[in-house]
């Protein structure tokens, strides 16, 4: 594998000092782009362009081609362990992924099978070494997978869900048959984050979408737990350096100190969280990664750039600080705006790292 020519990113992730505040964007490969939109059509459909590693590749570089970011992130879903696993993932136009035989009892539970990363996840694996190849060291692989809870959501809900009622319900009448479930999710996310770590994945984030739709204590039992299991049994280590576990709890912001005990090497944070408070909580124990609101990006420049000011300013002097958006960046931003959020954390953040 070629050197890395820029290693902030994973430095930053490990609290090692870096010269400014390294960047990258969640979905930072999508529709937002001209030229993602482009390669979407060519594909034919989304599933078709993740299953496509040469395809899947294009569009990861793509961000990387405009913008000079600091990692790159692979492209894929967090939907395609579910998917491995017999369910039969569709995207149904306008309402979002769906599957055809969702989990309702035990039974269907104990038929799931643990999938094989270089069998039925091998269109991922493959599309890990092709970007590892076409990077050729410009900047780390990031690999990911969604956190149990989140993908048992989906699961058993058939979809998308606002107040994922089946899933509590489950969570509240059978809570044996949803440790049952989470755990089997758990080995199999465990087993496929580190086959992309294998691959080539020099970082790993997990996605806890909906784990802020839960109480604190059954957070604790049904999120967390199962987090602090895969990265436990994670790959820490490839390719003579350390591989970085990055965990992300959209809505956990009153959970930090709980994950900063999992093991993870840094924390995601969204925007309702403020970066400063979120640094004094947890110390030196992780990193922390964020956080503007991405709807920030639909504002001018100017105040894009304060905004920017404000989080650096909010996390303040040292190392240990990853920039990024507080959830994925939306479809419809203008591609200049991005321009500008990296101009200004570029500029922004040098006298931070003196």
């Amino acid at each position: 594998m070629a050197e890395l020519e820029n290693d902030r990113f994973l430095r930053a992730l490990l609290r090692e000092s870096v010269d400014r505040t390294p960047m990258w964007m969640m979905r930072q490969a999508g529709r937002y782009l001209p030229e993602y939109r482009a390669t979407r059509t060519k594909a034919g459909s989304f599933m078709q362009l993740c299953m496509s590693p040469e395809l899947a590749c294009e569009v990861t570089l793509q961000p990387l081609d405009r913008f000079p970011l600091d990692a790159a992130i692979l492209f894929s879903d967090i939907l395609t362990v579910p998917d491995a696993m017999g369910l039969g993932l569709g995207f149904a136009e306008g309402e979002g992924p769906y599957f055809e035989k969702p989990i309702r009892t035990e039974a269907d539970i104990d038929a799931l099978p643990i999938p094989d990363p270089e069998d039925e996840l091998k269109y991922v694996m493959d599309a890990v070494r092709t970007i590892r190849s076409a990077l050729n060291g410009r900047v780390p692989l990031i690999g990911f997978s969604g956190s149990p809870w989140t993908l048992v959501t989906y699961m058993v809900e058939g979809g998308s869900s606002k107040n994922f009622s089946r899933s509590k319900q489950m969570m509240y009448d059978r809570p044996d048959l949803m440790h049952k479930l989470l755990g089997k999710v758990a080995d199999a996310v465990t087993l496929y984050l580190n086959a992309q770590i294998a691959a080539g994945a020099q970082a790993v984030q997990i996605f806890d979408t909906w784990g802020g739709a839960l109480s604190t204590p059954k957070y604790q039992e049904f999120s967390l737990a199962y987090m602090r299991r895969i990265v436990a049994g994670l790959t820490r280590e490839a390719e003579g350096r350390k591989v970085p576990v990055i965990m992300f709890t959209k809505g956990g912001g009153q959970w930090l100190e709980l994950m900063a005990d999992t093991g993870a090497d840094a924390l995601g944070l969204d925007w309702t969280t403020q970066i400063g408070d979120a640094r004094s909580r947890v110390g030196d124990r992780v990193s922390l990664q964020g956080n503007l609101d991405p709807c920030a990006l639909y504002a001018s420049p100017d105040s894009i750039r304060r905004e920017v000011a404000d989080i650096l300013a909010g996390y303040g002097h040292g190392n240990g600080h990853v920039f990024n958006l507080g959830h994925g960046i939306t479809p419809d931003i203008d591609p200049e705006h991005v321009t500008a959020l990296v101009e200004a954390v570029h500029e922004l953040s040098k006298p931070y790292h003196v």
